[in-house]
């Protein structure tokens, strides 16, 4: 699928769509089909970097040791020092996962953040990921590393054939929205073992609106009205007739011997 057929889903996706109080994110749906997700090399789950943010705030959290708390401040949304973990209550952790979207630790406390933070934010997805970018050493900039989560998004089949996320938002210029959705696209494509044979269907739509579902061709389906107008007519006449296919002298002689032969004293009963 290229481009133009994002664009146009795009464009059909918005002008379906009716105006709403809040600012709609635009979502992006790949269906997939021809996978065992029971089977682990046939589920998908990774990070993707987009080339643009999505448009919504994507909040970062930092559980760093002393070498890496004044950085974490001026940039992350939130700082936790590794001193101050054993204070932290269960339902104080859970308010935490609810309220940050990625979470960066420090390499060489990871024992400890596992500990403390492990049984909340493993099963939600938000341990902080080597895959992601978000484990780092004692000694960097964090500027790069949070602007880099904000334009991640983890993509991943969760026990259903399809993959989900948000690729912008409604007042986003198209052209990032469509440049997101396509690196989404391309990324889950190079993930599946047969790659185009388990694609079922890709759809945008927007939070409120109607999904609209990006053809084969790489255009959005649309149903022809003429079209439906042509298969509720009735058929033409000339299409039922059935030609009569000339009677070959073999097949004559063949009809000729089947017919049945009367016996004599059938013909003397009729004349009686």
């Amino acid at each position: 699928m290229d481009k133009q057929s994002f664009q146009a889903a795009l464009k059909a996706a918005k002008d379906s769509s009716k105006k709403r109080n809040f600012t709609q994110s635009v979502d992006l749906i790949i269906n997939l089909k021809n996978l065992n997700l029971k089977k682990e090399n046939e589920n998908l789950s990774f990070y993707c970097m987009l080339p643009y943010e999505r448009g919504k705030s994507v909040k970062v959290a930092a559980l760093v040791g002393p070498e890496l708390s004044v950085k974490a401040k001026k940039v992350c949304d939130y700082t936790i020092i590794n001193d101050d973990f054993k204070s932290l209550e269960k339902k104080a952790i859970k308010k935490l996962a609810d309220q940050y979207d990625y979470f960066i630790a420090q390499a060489n406390i990871m024992s400890q953040v596992a500990g403390t933070f492990g049984k909340i934010l493993g099963p939600r997805g938000k341990m902080p990921s080597p895959k992601a970018g978000a484990v780092v050493p004692p000694v960097i900039d964090l500027q790069p590393v949070v602007e880099k989560l904000k334009r991640t998004v983890k993509l991943e089949t969760k026990n259903e054939l399809t993959v989900k996320t948000s690729v912008g938002t409604e007042v986003m210029d198209e052209d990032q929205v469509v440049e997101n959705a396509l690196v989404v696209y391309n990324a889950v494509m190079s993930h599946l073992p047969q790659e185009k044979n388990n694609l079922k269907s890709v759809v945008l739509k927007l939070t409120m609106g109607k999904p609209v579902m990006i053809g084969e061709k790489g255009t959005p389906e649309v149903k022809d009205e003429n079209e439906e107008k042509k298969k509720q007519e009735p058929k033409k006449e000339q299409d039922t007739i059935v030609k009569k296919e000339p009677v070959s002298e073999e097949k004559k002689e063949v009809k000729e011997k089947k017919k049945p032969v009367k016996k004599p004293s059938e013909k003397k009963a009729k004349k009686k």
